[in-house]
């Protein structure tokens, strides 16, 4: 499988798997925010997870731009270590890089992805993939986390109240059992989408002092990136990267679990 930037089909499946709940089992529901999850083989793979959450002051428009503002994630996204853009591939998708802080003791991960996004009518789809770039190789201090599919949809709901849905499937490698990652990430959803609901609050104020004109990702005449071809990507898959022993991380948590 080559590296492909989604077409109109692969948004809209995406908005369908959104909104459709067959399938998906309700594990969190409080505040207006809920949790799905969908467990494709038990025990073997990384669940996905679909959490949904209700903004009655937020619109929509402000929501898609603080997803896409980078310079802004380094304002409310309190675990980045790192993020910047690598090149554009077209007017809507580009590759990008991203690291995080992980609680302790758990190594740093880092990830490379493929991101696209696209406007459909009064819904606002950003989503993304690993991919394999050359000159952003796996690092020695981080673990290489993979994107099987993660993304955003922000439905709006009038001029201030709209919908946020985070659908994803993230393996954050290294040798984490898959109940470790299920459960955390579970857990973990809720609180990232109460972070950006906080920040899109505090968004106007802030972009009023920080180039306020500036946004390329609804005006591509402002995007300055290098221009890069897709043939540079190849798919980045789980097996091709090192297996990165953390058994102490869990013997630990065990250890903490017992105390």
């Amino acid at each position: 499988m080559s590296v492909a930037i989604p077409d109109d089909a692969a948004f809209a499946k995406f908005k369908a798997e959104c909104l459709c709940d067959d399938g998906w089992s309700l594990t969190y529901n409080r505040g207006g925010i809920t949790v799905r999850t969908q467990v494709l083989e038990e025990g073997k793979s990384v669940h996905r997870i679909k959490c949904r959450m209700v903004c009655e002051d937020v619109s929509a428009e402000k929501m898609y731009d603080v997803l896409h503002d980078t310079e802004y994630r380094w304002k409310w996204d309190s675990n980045v270590i790192e993020t910047f853009d690598i090149g554009r591939l077209t007017v809507n998708a580009d590759v990008g890089y991203y690291s995080w802080k992980c609680p302790r003791p758990l190594r740093y991960r880092d990830v490379v992805t493929l991101r696209s996004w696209l406007p459909m009518g009064n819904d606002y789809i950003i989503m993304n993939y690993s991919v394999k770039h050359s000159k952003y190789p796996p690092r020695k201090d981080m673990v290489r986390a993979i994107s099987i599919q993660t993304g955003y949809m922000i439905q709006s709901q009038g001029p201030n109240r709209c919908i946020l849905v985070y659908l994803a499937q993230v393996d954050p490698r290294g040798s984490l059992p898959k109940w470790v990652v299920n459960k955390s990430s579970q857990l973990l959803a809720p609180r990232v989408l109460k972070k950006i609901h906080k920040a899109s609050l505090k968004y106007s104020d802030w972009k009023k002092k920080h180039n306020p004109g500036f946004k390329p990702w609804l005006f591509p005449e402002q995007n300055t990136l290098p221009s890069i071809p897709i043939s540079e990507l190849s798919i980045q898959r789980a097996e091709s990267l090192e297996k990165i022993d953390e058994s102490d991380v869990i013997e630990q948590l065990e250890k903490e679990d017992s105390d």
